[in-house]
């Protein structure tokens, strides 16, 4: 039905960037809340940022002033760019979208499979 494809993770040192994207693709009929998550070993899973389909964002109070979410509906894509990354933002990240399928009008939340993102000290 629908999938969600992550890329971008990888190994930064302290004070790095590193842009996350997420894809959708399928039977896709719109895209609402689009955002990322992240759990840390040991930690529960956490949102890190949110966008709605109109583009207003919110994010957890650690990545205010540096990460930015945005999206491409063109692309059913949205993205994560993250700056002056810190040791403790190491984790697996995890994209989600709230999606109605073409076919039918109801609208479920899918997740990605995850990427790592590790911030070395």
């Amino acid at each position: 039905q629908v999938q969600l494809v992550e890329s971008g993770g990888g190994l930064v040192q302290a004070g790095g960037s590193l842009r996350l994207s997420c894809a959708a693709s399928g039977s896709i009929g719109r895209i609402n809340a689009m955002g990322w998550y992240r759990q840390a070993p040991g930690k529960q899973r956490e949102l890190v940022a949110i966008i709605t389909i109109g583009g207003t964002t919110n994010y957890t109070d650690s990545v205010k002033g540096r990460f930015t979410i945005s999206r491409d509906n063109a692309k059913n894509t949205v993205y994560l760019q993250m700056n002056s990354l810190k040791p403790e933002d190491t984790a697996v990240y995890y994209c989600n979208a709230n999606i109605r399928l073409l076919t039918v009008g109801i609208s479920n939340d899918y997740w990605g499979r995850g990427t790592q993102v590790t911030v070395s000290s």
